[in-house]
């Protein structure tokens, strides 16, 4: 005992050398450090107050004061940034669903804006604006140099009116520019159809419409099939969505999870740190699932992906998604501006950080690009004939009339589905991997 204890009392006596050597440089080294802030920060008053007195023209000094403030967010990271009111103001009502604009979602690469997805049924889309694709210039005017928001900024204008943006596309010889019409962007949340046996839930952002647009629009659909016994799985199709609001990522996810972790979030200091679990219950009754992600896939929705993958939850199909691991928080500021700034990092359930690097479907299906179709090509898309056609032709006498009524919906269906392999690629092979898990039946 007088042993341990004398060891306790070496060890505090040695600590507190170890603190009278080392204090005196650590406080010197502190010293310096806030010394030498301080005299940037004078730095900067005295560019400002020459740029006021003696620049070539007269200055707004507020805008000065923002432009210098964003200059230091964006120097962070490619989303870290200042949100002047109006951009404050903009963005609390894109989170509620509609919006003014083109309708894609940026970023910036090299000093280009890189559209990262367009929005389904917006003016970009129906534009035929691709994730991936760079936007050099907007009506003549180039983006090399300027920051995000201030590109942004050249592309928002009155609804109704034109603007050409100059794309530069992988696969493209030669830039190109695209015409576009300014408009009223209204995002649905969710769009939910069936495809033969199978619910497909098309997610398009993660705004506060999502979970319940979700969960209504699945319901619906499960109703008119007749219960879920008429369904064979889910198609999750997560492409060209951007992401949006962690809080809804974390509720879609746990709307096919039973227990688990969905995601963690990790900060600068230890106790930063969140872990968010999903609680009982399973939307989808144990149904299989297909996620569908591409290039586009971001943030939010990589986060849903990762979930259902790291708990075998779902089989994920199509390409690489975007890979942005990164949290941002919006903080208010005074005057009714906000910043927005990179707090944390996110992993899934395995640990895995997707920043840089995004999900990797289990199963890679590209999309094809879709050609105009050859002369040799339309000449055998035309109908044949067949027996049946000609004149005085054999009935099949050897079926009954529920029968025949069952071939024909079948070959409905193979027609169907023959129609949207050449509309979709990809959803129709996510649809394929649903009817063969139903065929195989449940397993135990």
């Amino acid at each position: 005992m007088k042993k341990f204890v004398m060891a306790a009392v070496g060890g505090t006596v040695a600590g507190v050398v170890a603190t009278t050597q080392f204090a005196g440089p650590l406080v010197a080294e502190e010293s310096v450090r806030s010394s030498s802030v301080y005299e940037q920060l004078d730095l900067f008053g005295d560019i400002f107050e020459r740029i006021r007195i003696q620049y070539v023209e007269e200055v707004d000094e507020a805008e000065l004061i923002e432009a210098a403030i964003d200059g230091m967010l964006t120097s962070l990271d490619p989303h870290s940034s200042y949100l002047s009111p109006e951009d404050a103001a903009q963005m609390r009502v894109q989170t509620r669903g509609e919006f003014g604009g083109l309708g894609i979602e940026v970023t910036q690469e090299e000093g280009f804006v890189k559209v990262v997805s367009p929005i389904d049924g917006t003016p970009a889309d129906e534009a035929g604006i691709e994730a991936g694709d760079f936007i050099t210039h907007v009506d003549g005017e180039s983006v090399l140099g300027l920051t995000l928001d201030s590109a942004v900024d050249l592309m928002r204008g009155p609804v109704g009116s034109e603007i050409v943006i100059t794309v530069v596309r992988e696969g493209e010889a030669e830039p190109f520019d695209v015409s576009i019409i300014r408009d009223t962007i209204k995002l649905t949340a969710v769009r939910a159809r069936t495809v033969g046996d199978s619910v497909v839930l098309r997610v398009t952002t993660f705004n506060d419409q999502t979970t319940p647009n979700l969960i209504a629009g699945f319901e619906e659909q499960v109703e008119e099939a007749g219960g879920m016994d008429k369904v064979n799985g889910i198609v999750l199709d997560l492409r060209n969505n951007p992401g949006g609001l962690l809080t809804q990522a974390i509720q879609v996810a746990d709307s096919f999870l039973e227990k688990g972790e969905i995601v963690s979030t990790r900060g600068r200091l230890p106790e930063d740190g969140e872990r968010f679990n999903a609680e009982e219950g399973d939307l989808a009754g144990g149904k299989p699932i297909v996620v569908l992600i591409n290039g586009g896939s971001a943030s939010a929705s990589e986060i849903v992906a990762g979930a259902l993958q790291d708990h075998r939850r779902a089989i994920v199909v199509g390409t690489k998604s975007f890979g942005k691991g990164s949290v941002q928080t919006v903080m208010p500021l005074r005057g009714d501006g906000a910043m927005r700034l990179t707090t944390a990092r996110y992993y899934t359930p395995s640990g895995r950080s997707i920043q840089a690097l995004g999900v990797s479907p289990d199963i890679v299906v590209e999309q094809p690009r879709r050609q105009p179709p050859t002369e040799e090509e339309e000449d055998n898309g035309r109908r044949t004939r067949s027996e049946a056609d000609l004149r005085g032709s054999l009935n099949n006498d050897s079926l009954s009339e529920d029968e025949a009524r069952q071939i024909e919906e079948d070959r409905a269906k193979a027609e169907a589905a023959a129609e949207l392999r050449e509309e979709d690629y990809q959803l129709a092979y996510a649809i394929d991997i649903l009817k063969g898990l139903s065929a195989l039946g449940p397993t135990e």
